[in-house]
């Protein structure tokens, strides 16, 4: 019978959403019998729900970005009252009833979660037991965090050994936890010739490639950056991909460029892979999506203006591994790159250790695991007919209130470990 798989994100950024398609792609790939349905959850809510959980992210992160990196720090600490997880999940559950009828009216054999929102929404509906089909959480950064925690969950992949020692120290047996990586688009997992990459994007091959990115809404301080970028006086071949943001692409069109440079100012792209693959160094924020795609492709990176919290843990994970350099500053960029191309040998030792950790089969190693997953459930699920669990089991009564179990968070967990 094929399996029936939901997979579960929101669009909070860019990168929880990247991860779920891509182990959509990739799980039609292993099993293309599979019955797959992706769902972002913030577009099975209201307007003003959807706008204060992610317009609302990013409105803090441009006018108070310190004060993002203090609620990520907070919230990562053992909570002394229930009482502050009780009410943000009684607001996200309030919010996002559509969200639970679809989960519930379907028989599913398994929820794939790439935000912890949707996690802790199917934790939920468990401990009330209004659905009893297993869950798998699918971490997008290289540290992992607290919320990320929702008991009942059968599996936890994550993107290092440090972050399944975190989740450790929170009490998740480290049978349940798999270091994968993050799962990135399957194209990554596939070798494209940095040459030929280069010929169809009519880049040259007599300048190094220096690949800047915005992010899929080329957000953050783009044009700074892309005017210290030129400054360089090192020949560079500059590719500059914008998202969807056209008005930073024709701004940035607008920008005087020398002409010891040769540039390419490009919007949104689905070519991401081979653009990586023809870059020597890539310049973008730390994004966990993002670094590992670069990773996968061997590219260096120069990390700029990293969000306080998940960027910032996930800017240490690169450079503790030696496969990027920090700007801290505008001014020092063109320092900084022209250190790293003209430094003997450093640009290819950064280049060697992005492959060492690279994982770019990630999307279809999580892909395995979960099929796995389901076939050993399914050899313990009860003949058609007898109670249990079985392929019925998301065909409940509608519930127009939902009565949040009395839990911290909302699950009840073993107390934080300190590592030594």
């Amino acid at each position: 019978m094929s399996p029936r798989i939901l997979i579960l994100s929101a669009s909070v950024g860019t990168g929880h959403n990247r991860a779920a398609q891509a182990l959509h792609l990739a799980l039609h790939r292993v099993r293309p019998d599979a019955i797959i349905e992706y769902v972002d959850v913030l577009d099975d809510t209201n307007r003003a729900f959807r706008r204060m959980y992610g317009r609302g992210y990013f409105g803090l992160v441009d006018r108070a970005p310190h004060v993002v990196g203090y609620l990520y720090d907070r919230l990562d600490q053992p909570i002394k009252s229930p009482r502050i997880d009780r009410v943000r999940l009684s607001l996200s559950m309030m919010n996002l009833q559509r969200l639970v009828d679809r989960v519930t009216r379907q028989p599913w054999d398994l929820a794939i979660c790439t935000h912890f929102l949707p996690a802790e929404i199917i934790a939920t509906l468990r401990l009330a037991e209004r659905i009893t089909f297993p869950q798998a959480v699918v971490t997008t950064d290289f540290d992992t965090h607290r919320l990320w925690v929702n008991p009942p969950c059968e599996k936890y992949f994550v993107a290092s050994e440090e972050g399944a020692i975190h989740l450790a120290a929170w009490g998740v047996p480290s049978a349940d936890v798999s270091v994968t990586g993050i799962p990135i688009h399957p194209s990554f997992a596939e070798f494209k010739s940095p040459v030929e990459c280069r010929r169809r994007h009519g880049i040259g091959s007599t300048r190094p490639v220096v690949l800047q990115l915005a992010g899929g809404a080329g957000f953050g301080p783009v044009e700074k950056v892309h005017r210290s970028l030129v400054d360089v006086a090192m020949p560079l071949e500059i590719v500059m991909v914008c998202g969807r943001n056209e008005k930073l692409r024709q701004n940035l069109r607008r920008m005087t460029c020398p002409s010891r440079h040769v540039r390419h100012i490009l919007g949104f792209t689905e070519q991401m892979d081979e653009l990586m693959a023809a870059a020597d160094v890539v310049i973008s924020k730390p994004g966990g999506l993002t670094a590992s795609e670069s990773l996968a492709r061997g590219a260096a990176m120069l990390i700029i203006d990293p969000i306080p919290g998940q960027e910032t843990r996930n800017a240490d994970f690169l450079l503790e591994n030696g496969a990027a350099v920090k700007v801290n500053n505008f001014a020092s960029l063109p320092y900084k790159l022209t250190s790293v191309l003209s430094e003997r040998g450093r640009l290819e030792t950064l280049r060697g250790n992005a492959r060492r950790i690279a994982r770019p089969h990630a999307a279809f190693e999580v892909a395995s695991q979960c099929l796995e997953l389901i076939e050993a459930r399914a050899e313990l699920t009860p003949s058609p007919g007898t109670p249990g669990e079985g392929r019925g089991e998301g065909d409940f009564e509608r519930q127009t209130s939902f009565d949040i179990p009395n839990h911290p968070h909302p699950n009840p967990l073993p107390e934080y470990r300190e590592r030594g």
